[in-house]
């Protein structure tokens, strides 16, 4: 069994692990920049490291370094949290070479996963729908041939992507050339790989996301979906389980279809199986191999801690649930607060000088900010999640709204006030938007 483990992250997903373990009675070393400090999970920790200066690259994502803290400290497995290392497989390889054990899936599944034409072809095999596409890497000069066949529009993506970035859509002929060019310029830029493939580009999809988790001895289980369609610049912004668009049905289809895929690919640890839906029909974009931000509406509905599913499946213990024994359970919404200015957002780092979380039955905070606590200028925006439960959706609603008036956060400008707006919209409300609708409301509200 795991007795100590050491947290290769930071903010709210570091804290988020570590109270996991301390429930669990496993001991906990936080790993931390200069620049964190004063972190909240830094403080609360059996055993602090400082691993390196505020940058990432020497520090979060210094493998030598966070090997160095686990044998220093006697940490038998790590917990990578999300972002960083947590889909690195060179990293799951050498914590495997020193006998550490890593709180993920194989290294072999995160490699194939994370290479986006490997990880549809896989789709493919196990049965999982796809977007019509290209069947490998396309380069400039087959680039054409390839979308008549696919039909306009087509969305030409960097195969070892993420977040939006090598990610170009051409809508006719004359489009191509120029989309192809800079999403490969992109890529290239932003992961030293310049690899593009093609894709149909659906008009008003929404995203829809399948959890599952896996014992990676063949047994698997799915824990529903999420609608994550509300995005900015293809960053989630609010999420919500269930899904509004679905009915029970499709939920516990393409939920089976999920689990099925898993068990044939004997996959360990959590993971999401993410798709487009649009006209009833699904399409696989990727699978994210790792714990995601907006895991904990799924923990709300389902009762089902996903942080304990993975260490208990890492240390060779196994699902604590079969797939019968999941029971879904009202509505749940999940708003990302970030430090930046709501219109522009532009990121507000600086020091938090009142800091109040919102109570009350249904409701949860993952934040590791409080009153005092400087946000560093180095490191992703997100200061906190707000996650509100409801027996029905629009009970969810109406105690998201009063929630919503009691956070308070000062000092920093904070993405509170979007999220006002949000749940008072009569869209919302509906549950009638894709993943294009909340750009299109931003540029209205923009321009008025």
């Amino acid at each position: 069994m795991i007795s100590k483990v050491l947290i290769a992250n930071r903010g709210e997903i570091a804290l988020r692990v570590l109270r996991a373990c301390k429930e669990l009675g496993i001991a906990t070393v936080a790993v931390h920049s200069t620049a964190d400090a004063d972190a909240m999970h830094v403080r609360l920790a059996d055993e602090s490291v400082c691993i390196g200066p505020p940058p990432s690259r020497e520090s979060y994502l210094n493998i030598h370094q966070i090997v160095a803290a686990c044998e220093i400290t006697g940490a038998d497995a790590v917990h990578p949290g999300y972002g960083f290392l947590s889909e690195n497989a060179k990293f799951a390889e050498i914590l495997d070479a020193h006998g550490i054990t890593f709180i993920g899936p194989t290294a072999e599944h995160i490699r194939i996963m994370g290479d986006k034409i490997t990880a549809k072809q896989t789709a493919q095999e196990l049965g999982i729908p796809v977007v019509p596409g290209s069947d490998g890497e396309v380069k400039p000069e087959n680039a054409l041939e390839v979308a008549r066949k696919i039909g306009f529009p087509v969305l030409i993506k960097a195969t070892a992507g993420g977040g939006g970035r090598g990610m170009k859509v051409a809508k006719t002929e004359a489009d191509l050339e120029e989309a192809v060019s800079t999403a490969r310029s992109e890529a290239l830029a932003a992961f030293g790989n310049d690899a593009v493939y093609m894709e149909k580009y659906l008009g008003k999809p929404r995203h829809i996301e399948i959890q599952v988790v896996g014992d990676g001895m063949g047994n698997a289980v799915h824990l529903g979906e999420r609608d994550c369609s509300l995005q900015r610049r293809h960053q989630k912004v609010w999420e919500e389980a269930n899904s509004p668009a679905l009915n029970v049905e499709q939920r516990m289809k393409i939920g089976q279809i999920c689990a099925d895929a898993m068990k044939k690919l004997k996959y360990r640890g959590a993971g999401t199986v993410e798709f487009l839906y649009e006209n009833g029909e699904f399409y696989f974009i990727e699978m994210n191999t790792r714990l995601q931000v907006e895991h904990p509406i799924t923990e709300a509905i389902t009762g089902i801690d996903l942080v304990h599913e993975q260490i208990r499946v890492a240390s060779g213990a196994g699902l604590s649930v079969t797939q019968e024994e999941i029971v879904f359970s009202g509505h749940a919404i999940e708003c990302r607060i970030n430090a930046e200015d709501p219109r522009t957002f532009v990121p507000s780092p600086g020091t938090i000088t009142h800091f109040h979380a919102p109570g009350g039955l249904g409701v949860r905070v993952d934040s590791g900010a409080y009153a005092g606590y400087k946000i560093p200028p180095y490191y992703d925006s997100l200061i906190g999640k707000l996650i509100v439960h409801g027996r029905t959706r629009v009970e969810c609603m109406m105690r998201l709204r009063r929630v919503l008036d009691e956070f308070v956060v000062d000092g920093i400008k904070t993405t509170l006030p979007l999220f006002q707006d949000l749940v008072a919209n009569q869209d919302i409300a509906n549950g009638d938007y894709d993943i294009h609708w909340l750009e299109n409301y931003l540029a209205s509200t923009t321009d008025a």
